[in-house]
């Protein structure tokens, strides 16, 4: 997967797709990410969704929960990954569960790394991002400041 390297400096727009199934979910985390200084250039609930959308929109990144419904957030990951011949938009799975719920699952996807929603920031997501240039996965599971 490819890793767009300015979107990581925080004075650089990040322009971010969010994918998950739960609507609330979606505006609250678009407001969230946006206040913070990010885009968001898209949602989608499902994995065919997320994958006309990567196409359409071309996100720096992709925020993609791993419980999406009756979809696995592990398998459209490895979808978006095949599919796109790895030139998609690095993807972080999301979830409100602790990464550990997920560790092997995460280490094992082609995703990028682990966010939890409870530390979902724009800022969050250029530090999983930067470390992706680093070549470790990194997960983030607490909200910034604790």
């Amino acid at each position: 997967m490819r890793v767009a390297g300015v979107c990581c400096h925080p004075g650089v727009m990040l322009r971010c797709l969010i994918v998950d199934d739960n609507q609330r979910f979606l505006d609250a985390a678009r407001a969230l990410l946006e206040r913070d200084g990010a885009t968001v250039v898209g949602v989608a609930s499902t994995g065919d969704e997320a994958i006309q959308a990567i196409q359409d929109l071309r996100p720096d990144v992709t925020l993609l929960d791993i419980g999406l419904g009756a979809e696995s957030g592990f398998e459209v990951a490895r979808r978006l990954h095949e599919r796109a011949n790895h030139a998609t938009s690095p993807v972080i799975l999301i979830s409100t569960h602790a990464e550990q719920d997920y560790a092997d699952l995460i280490a094992a996807s082609p995703a990028l790394g682990f966010l939890s929603k409870s530390a979902l920031a724009a800022s969050a997501v250029r530090d999983l991002l930067k470390s992706r240039g680093q070549g470790r996965v990194a997960a983030v599971s607490e909200p910034p400041g604790t």
